[in-house]
């Protein structure tokens, strides 16, 4: 659920930025996959 808010944030965020077709499906993908990063980092401080 958490993942899901993250991801309609991010979209509204990106979706708000950008300026045409290709920056918007561009920030399309960033919403997709910046939650993995995150929690990659996060585990990675935690861990290390």
């Amino acid at each position: 659920m958490v993942y899901g808010l993250g991801l309609i944030g991010a979209l509204v965020y990106y979706l708000g930025a950008a300026d045409g077709f290709w920056v918007g499906l561009l920030g399309v993908l960033k919403a997709i996959v910046w939650p993995a990063f995150l929690v990659y980092e996060l585990l990675r401080s935690v861990a290390g």
